[in-house]
């Protein structure tokens, strides 16, 4: 009798939200430019690639259009290592957007709404299908798509503390998508729900009025580690009722901002697996996120 074959390996982190193509002005803004690069964007989808990268074993899930720009997105991912938990959608297209590129920031132009990624709904992912896997990571794009995503987000919290994962929440508000009165009721829920929360000090003053990390904690009572990132000048990380501990941010020469606080999370999570100290999880999140920084697109190029 043969042997059985060795069941797959699970996941140690599982990424839900949606990806898509990326378009990205060369050269000149999008208004003049005669060029273009074609890529991918999303936030679920960049923190899988940087787990991957750090040595940890990540899966990507979502929905994609039966079109050419879902088959670039999964080939791509699957090229860096990604183990992909997709559907396809032969009804939606996958999302697109389009990147003006900056050194400060960079305007960006959304074409996602109906897409096959805002059609999740709730149970996408069961508990069963979470089995074993140690950390489920979404963002505060996810809920915003639509109604039916936020109501997969409320049940995947459910599903993966089942399973007996850890929920991490990457408030990553997205002004285009969503009221500001949505946003900030709906990233307070996530947030302070979840085992960890990332959050940019900047943002939370533009959705919350919390101008400091210490004002932002007292908003998020109940999250069990936030992250409080500043920019250029550091992240403060408060683990329940201990002190917070603050690591400074390197100095790097910045080519665009785009895509590195998804490495912050993607390198605070590795080390987080690997049992790191808190002061080394946030310095490996800074270290992750400067590669990205010196860099035009989302992800650091392979090799």
């Amino acid at each position: 009798m043969s042997p059985a074959p060795s069941p797959t390996p699970v996941p140690e982190v599982v990424c839900v939200g949606e990806s898509m193509g990326l378009v990205t002005a060369l050269g000149a803004p999008l208004a003049e430019t005669e060029s273009a690069a074609l890529g991918l964007a999303g936030a679920e989808g960049n923190v899988a690639v940087g787990l991957v990268a750090a040595g940890r074993t990540a899966a990507w899930a979502s929905r994609l259009g039966d079109d050419p720009i879902g088959i670039r997105i999964s080939t791509e991912l699957q090229r860096r290592g990604v183990e992909l938990w997709v559907e396809t959608d032969a009804d939606a297209p996958t999302g697109v957007m389009f990147k003006d590129p900056g050194t400060e920031s960079s305007s960006v132009y959304y074409y996602r709404r109906g897409s096959a990624a805002s059609r999740m709904a709730a149970g996408f992912l069961d508990a069963s299908r979470l089995a074993g896997v140690r950390v489920v990571h979404t963002t505060g794009i996810t809920p915003a798509l639509s109604e039916s995503c936020r109501a997969m987000v409320d049940r995947l919290y459910v599903d993966a503390r089942a399973a007996g994962a850890l929920v991490s929440f990457d408030v990553n508000d997205r002004r285009a998508l969503w009221t500001m009165e949505d946003a900030a009721a709906t990233l307070t829920r996530f947030a302070d729900a979840a085992d960890i929360a990332f959050v940019g000090r900047d943002e939370a003053e533009r959705i919350w009025g919390t101008a400091t990390p210490t004002e932002i904690r007292a908003h998020l009572p109940h999250c069990g580690l936030l992250i409080v990132k500043d920019g250029d000048i550091g992240a403060t990380a408060f683990p329940g009722d201990d002190e917070p501990v603050f690591v400074p941010a390197p100095r790097v020469e910045v080519v665009e901002p785009v895509g590195a606080g998804d490495a912050f999370a993607a390198g605070f999570l590795a080390a987080t697996l690997d049992g790191a100290a808190l002061a080394d999880r946030l310095a490996a999140g800074h270290a992750a996120a400067a590669r990205v920084l010196t860099t035009h697109g989302d992800l650091p190029p392979l090799g």
